[in-house]
């Protein structure tokens, strides 16, 4: 089992990616306000320090180039690094895959950074199926599963500051998006509507019955739209889907009666372990599967932990997870200009009210339900491989193709 929930990173176009890293910049550690200085720096001197160490020349035009018109084998998503030395001999090429959510492999498929021996979890499971056996057999919830294999590696208080530090950057990045105002960078002049809504909500006060619903969708746009501007996020699942599950719990601590630190803990526990099955038995990434890889992930993912955090049973834990995704499966990746803004930011808005919606319908459910998180599972990863490449963050067909006066 592999966590999903959890990679801090701010969002960054691949080609000022590939140029900070080469400077050893980490994306959980830069500062996002130097980003652009960083840039312009490398541009006027024509050359990166490389590692903060060696001076190379570098000019983007030249040496940075995407190839659009052909795919490597390992992932549609892929970087080949070739090094010269100064006579213009190649001296080494790696290809690496983004594979989604922040992970990467090398050409061989192999994980990278390579990890060391780890003590085997004291309750391993891949499915759905054997989560539920876990718990009815242990008289255990899921998020205390996860809880107990995460003990396997580190102490418990190591975990819980982890946990902390994730809510920290999620609140941070909301919080930035309920007050920034303007424009998204891009090209698209896409407007910022979190700071208007979230002045709006204020102003009108709590008597719409629906209010709650309106903060859902602020804090779900804040959180993307922050994305969408190069700064700090967690990825839930992934960046693209980066709004669903700080939506969520924020929504959980403003409006659930007797909210509590201890909730939310369980809430990103349970997230975890959804969101870890459709990393082992589908995929999130978007180029792979589309955009029910990511929100729909994501989707799931929140309303099980919505569940757990409301004290629910495993089993309504696993149907609003199923339900989660189910009303998302088939969703494309179509983003305007290949720009994670149209129709990123409102998708994930509307994954967050559609987790708290099957949270609501799960646990009013007192007896089984038909199609089980596992078989939603499946279905998803089937879909993704039959839909056409052009849905799938190609931005060559659906809305990119036919929203074209932008």
């Amino acid at each position: 089992m592999s966590s999903k929930l959890g990679l801090v990173h701010p969002v960054l176009i691949t080609d000022r990616a590939v140029q900070l890293g080469l400077q050893g910049e980490t994306p959980d550690e830069i500062d996002p306000g130097c980003i652009d200085p960083m840039l312009c720096k490398i541009r006027e001197r024509k050359s990166v320090r490389l590692l903060r160490a060696y001076e190379v020349p570098f000019e983007e035009s030249r040496d940075l180039l995407f190839v659009g018109d052909r795919t490597l084998p390992g992932h549609s998503n892929a970087l080949r690094f070739t090094a010269f030395d100064r006579a213009g001999q190649v001296l080494k090429v790696g290809i690496f895959y983004s594979i989604g959510g922040g992970f990467i492999c090398g050409e061989h498929g192999e994980s990278l950074p390579q990890k060391g021996a780890m003590n085997p979890p004291p309750y391993p499971f891949s499915s759905a199926a054997e989560l539920l056996r876990l718990g009815e057999e242990h008289g255990i919830s899921i998020w205390q599963i996860v809880l107990e294999n995460e003990k396997a590696w580190r102490a418990e208080v190591v975990i819980r500051e982890h946990v902390s530090h994730i809510w920290l950057v999620m609140k941070e990045c909301v919080d930035r998006g309920l007050q920034t105002e303007g424009t998204l960078p891009g090209g698209l002049n896409v407007r910022r509507r979190a700071s208007a809504l979230r002045r709006s909500l204020d102003e009108q006060g709590s008597s719409d019955p629906l209010t709650a619903m309106d903060w859902v969708n602020a804090f779900a746009l804040a959180a993307s739209e922050a994305n969408a501007a190069g700064s700090r996020v967690v990825t839930a699942p992934t960046n693209g889907a980066a709004g669903v599950i700080p939506a969520v719990a924020h929504y959980y601590l403003r409006f659930v009666p007797g909210a509590s630190e201890d909730g939310l803990f369980r809430l990103f526990l349970t997230a975890t372990a959804v969101g870890a099955l459709y990393t082992e038995n589908a995929s999130i990434s978007g180029a792979e599967v589309g955009c029910q890889g990511e929100v729909g992930v994501a989707c799931s993912m929140a309303a099980g932990g919505l569940v757990s955090a409301l004290g629910g049973i495993n089993q309504h834990v696993e149907f609003a997870a199923e339900i989660g995704m189910e009303h998302n499966l088939g969703m494309t990746c179509d983003p305007l200009y290949g720009l994670v803004q149209i129709p990123c930011i409102e998708r994930n808005a509307m994954g967050a009210v559609k987790a708290i919606n099957a949270c609501r319908i799960a646990m009013r459910e007192p007896g089984e339900h038909k199609v089980s998180l596992d078989q939603v599972i499946a279905t998803m990863y089937q879909t993704g491989l039959e839909m056409r490449s052009t849905y799938k963050e190609t931005s060559l067909a659906g809305l990119a193709a036919n929203v074209t006066n932008c």
